[in-house]
């Protein structure tokens, strides 16, 4: 029984501030819808009495004239033709550089393709120098002592010796025996200085 006696104050407390709740918003609508609307009603009848000091007519102050109106069309649609014309130049500057762009590629894998071509090429000449170089080297050993060294009389003393150093001990002392003294003295001088460049360690 004293359970439900609180209960039924409780809810009469809560009933209690929710009028006065709502009592208080009604009156602060009240006091602050009058002036609100006391403006509005004075605002209404400023407005009639302008329209019949107008005699009737409708106010066109605000509104633009026909001639206003094409003035800012002619404006808009020039600025839409200046903004169609940059984003055609830009789009025009783009196509130019992509054009650009390929054609930087294309020259660039034919300079590669150039640039392989060439190392083939140099390769081959060296091989084939190599091989030009070794052939000769091998019939001026097979060549008798007398007549070969009768050849590396006239030779530069250089290329001389360059050939003397490939060939084998035994053909390149038959060939030097033959020499002249001062065309063996001068190439023993271009072999011992091309042996002496070597590093020892």
């Amino acid at each position: 029984m004293a359970k439900k006696t609180k209960r039924f104050r409780r809810s009469g407390t809560l009933m209690m501030l929710a009028l006065l709740l709502m009592g208080s918003a009604v009156v602060r609508l009240g006091l602050e819808a009058g002036p609100a609307i006391a403006r509005e009603v004075a605002s209404l009848k400023e407005a009639g009495q302008e329209g019949a000091a107008h005699d009737g007519q409708p106010q066109r102050d605000a509104m633009p004239t026909s001639a206003e109106l094409q003035t800012m069309l002619a404006a808009f649609q020039q600025r839409e033709e200046v903004l169609a014309a940059r984003e055609a130049e830009i789009e025009d500057r783009m196509k130019a550089l992509e054009i650009a762009d390929q054609a930087i590629d294309m020259k660039l894998a034919a300079l590669e393709q150039a640039e392989e071509k060439l190392r083939a090429t140099l390769a081959l000449a060296d091989g084939a120098t190599e091989a030009d170089v070794s052939r000769l080297t091998t019939v001026y050993e097979q060549m008798k002592p007398k007549e070969a060294s009768a050849l590396f009389e006239e030779m530069d003393p250089a290329f001389a010796a360059g050939f003397l150093a490939r060939m084998q001990p035994e053909a390149a002392a038959g060939i030097m025996a033959g020499l002249s003294p001062e065309a063996a003295y001068t190439i023993s001088v271009v072999l011992a200085g091309r042996n002496g460049s070597v590093p020892k360690e």
